[in-house]
């Protein structure tokens, strides 16, 4: 089912790996057209890219306010606030600001581009990559649900994406922009399972990572709960029981909690650096 075309042009500033899966993704899903898109980065080789896909290479990050609505800054955390007091001057009212630069506070994207600037701030994962984000936003500045609908849509093109208050970012950084390493060790140890019960290292991985995936799509098109879902399995004096009980004396289920907590304290620590 189509998204909807975008009316608006679209730019890069920063047109790294997740850059660029954000821009195809816009593509493939027809949301923006390449030539409604433009993209900088100080590395000839990334805007070569862009180039390939068609989508406007450009060497400075002024152009690319001059001629977008929606500018992605897609930049190390260290370097959003010069970038944003660089091309200061060249904001108006039409842009939307969307940083994705982990740990940047909607306050300091304030200070650095100013008082009027529309702001949002993203926090996606790396299954971006490949169509698949978790994501989370919140608004701040001057923008209004229109943007946040603008956003939406955009990223749903690469996943999903949900709106919360900015004091949650850390929780969802902890969560879905961590979680991916929790699921690939999850992964990498029913392989290793497999293996150890005798299955060839190709297809135990194969058969773990597609059982995730289906696992996870279960969750999200059914609707059930989890624990539904888990009981339609271990059927009585079963195989799947024994080694759930396996799972609950090893501590799995508090071990992924507390990961979930550490990731967010740590999130929180580093967005007041």
């Amino acid at each position: 089912m189509g998204l909807g075309k975008l009316e608006k042009r679209v730019g890069f500033i920063g047109a790294g790996q997740m850059a660029e899966a954000l821009a195809r993704g816009f593509i493939s899903k027809g949301v923006v057209k390449a030539s409604d898109m433009i993209a900088t980065d100080p590395v000839k080789a990334r805007r070569d890219v862009f180039e390939s896909f068609s989508v406007k290479p450009v060497i400075s990050n002024a152009e690319v306010v001059k001629e977008a609505d929606i500018i992605f800054l897609a930049v190390k955390p260290q370097f959003v606030a010069p970038v944003l007091k660089e091309v200061r001057q060249h904001l108006t009212e039409k842009h939307t600001i969307v940083s994705i630069a982990a740990g940047k506070t909607l306050a300091s994207l304030k200070e650095a581009a100013g008082e009027d600037t529309k702001l949002v701030r993203v926090m996606p994962n790396t299954p971006c990559l490949v169509g698949e984000t978790a994501s989370a936003m919140c608004l701040g500045g001057k923008a209004s649900d229109e943007d946040a609908e603008e956003v939406r849509t955009l990223f749903s093109s690469v996943g999903r994406i949900v709106q919360v208050d900015e004091k949650l970012l850390s929780a969802v950084t902890g969560l879905s922009g961590s979680g991916p390493a929790y699921v690939f060790l999850m992964i990498e140890a029913l392989a290793d399972g497999g293996v150890r019960a005798g299955l060839p290292r190709d297809i135990s991985m194969a058969l773990a990572a597609q059982t995730v995936l289906g696992s996870a799509k279960m969750v999200l098109e059914t609707g059930k709960h989890p624990g539904q879902l888990k009981d339609m399995v271990t059927s009585p004096g079963g195989t799947t029981i024994a080694g759930y009980h396996e799972l609950e004396k090893s501590g799995v289920r508090s071990g992924i909690i507390n990961a979930v907590l550490a990731a967010t304290n740590r999130a929180d620590e580093i967005s007041r650096l």
